[in-house]
């Protein structure tokens, strides 16, 4: 009797088995009604970001999320990438770089990306190269470094100009307006360092010195001290190479020395919050930067002026402000990743995916066209950039 119990429950269990596979066999089917295929929603793709939301930073890392925010709806309403949704994880790296190394090994390890974006700055950006080489994730910086790209890695890309095109431009511009005499000011960051840096590798090709070296730490609130030194330089221009809002607080304490001395600053200081922050300080400061704080400079009619105009249609409509240089390189950052995953096949890994980043020629993007190649993970010139002046409490183009 028991030996026939077991026997039966045996074949009872192997039967259920049976309708249980094809039952779900069954749910597995592409079912086909009125003409079009009902196919099984594919897992996402993920990507991992790292953005300065807190910290000196802020104020560059809040627009660029809003894009991520913003153009990830869009692409998944849109189909997603060959029916696969883009899954954008977000970390805060509170503008430091120890916060920055440990988002991006979060993001790597547990969430398992399959490339990251960011930082917001050159010093974050740099401190994840670790956790980025050794996962062998791609990653695109929205920083503006040198060291960025110029210290070569296979896998880290970036989007700004970088400071080799954009410190070579304002020497130019300095340059032809007479001034030979330069006084540097800049903070203590990454991407202040990296710009002291270049200026110093490149003011000799312009005829010109650097008569006075001064620097400041993210959180200052005066840099007086720093002026006056300045004022007593003989400087001829004041170069101010930093990217958080300290630039208005140099803009402040020069108006209230009294210091007649032009302030030109970098592309780090494009965005309206250096012209709030500044208040009339700020008024004849120049800088150069991307087209897209004026979409006309594309010029009507081109593929970069389509792609920047709707761009700034969208962002304007969704967060009721115009979208800053720093917004553009988030867009860049997010569909340089997004189109190389297009082209590539199911199944793809993060090695594919550098791969297909670096072979991305002719991206036209916010910052400009991109041309990557094994030798250029930045992808862009000088004529990528124009220069800016504040002028009433905006920006107008220089000619």
């Amino acid at each position: 009797m028991y030996r026939l119990t077991i026997r039966r429950v045996i074949a009872l269990l192997a039967l259920m088995s049976l309708l249980a596979f094809a039952v779900a066999g069954c749910q597995t089917q592409t079912v086909q009604t009125g003409g079009e295929e009902q196919a099984a929603e594919k897992s996402p793709y993920k990507i991992g970001a790292v953005i300065s939301l807190t910290g000196t930073y802020a104020g560059l890392g809040g627009p660029e999320k809003n894009v991520i925010d913003m153009e990830v709806k869009r692409i998944n309403d849109a189909g997603g990438v060959n029916g696969h949704p883009i899954e954008v994880i977000v970390e805060d790296d509170g503008t430091e770089e120890a916060k920055a190394v440990a988002a991006a090994s979060r993001l790597i390890e547990k969430e398992k990306v399959l490339a990251l974006i960011g930082a917001t700055g050159t010093g974050q950006t740099m401190a994840m190269r670790g956790e980025v080489d050794k996962a062998g994730v791609p990653q695109v910086s929205m920083a503006g470094g040198t060291v960025i790209t110029g210290q070569f890695d296979p896998l880290v890309f970036a989007t700004p100009w970088s400071n080799t095109i954009v410190v070579p431009f304002t020497l130019k511009a300095l340059q032809e307006q007479g001034f030979k005499k330069i006084a540097v000011i800049s903070d203590s960051g990454g991407f202040g360092k990296d710009g002291v840096e270049v200026i110093k590798a490149n003011v000799a090709k312009f005829g010109q010195t650097i008569v006075s070296e001064q620097t400041f730490n993210p959180g200052d609130t005066d840099m007086s001290s720093q002026l006056t030194k300045i004022k007593n330089s003989g400087a001829d221009v004041i170069l101010l190479w930093s990217a958080g809002k300290e630039a208005s607080v140099v803009a402040k304490n020069r108006t209230q020395l009294k210091i007649a001395t032009p302030l030109v600053g970098s592309h780090g200081n494009a965005r309206k919050e250096f012209i709030a922050g500044s208040a009339e300080a700020g008024e004849g400061f120049r800088f150069a930067a991307g087209k897209i704080l004026i979409p006309d400079t594309y010029g009507q009619g081109t593929e970069e002026y389509k792609v920047a105009t709707e761009f700034v249609d969208r962002y304007t409509k969704q967060f009721k402000d115009a979208p800053s240089t720093f917004a553009g390189h988030a867009y860049d950052a997010l569909y340089l990743i997004v189109e190389a995953m297009k082209r590539l096949p199911e199944g793809f890994d993060s090695k594919q995916l550098r791969d297909e980043i670096e072979k991305t020629k002719g991206f036209v993007g916010i910052g400009g066209t991109f041309n990557f190649s094994n030798k250029d993970h930045n992808g862009l010139s000088e004529s990528d950039i124009v220069m800016y002046e504040v002028k009433n409490g905006d920006w107008v183009l220089v000619k």
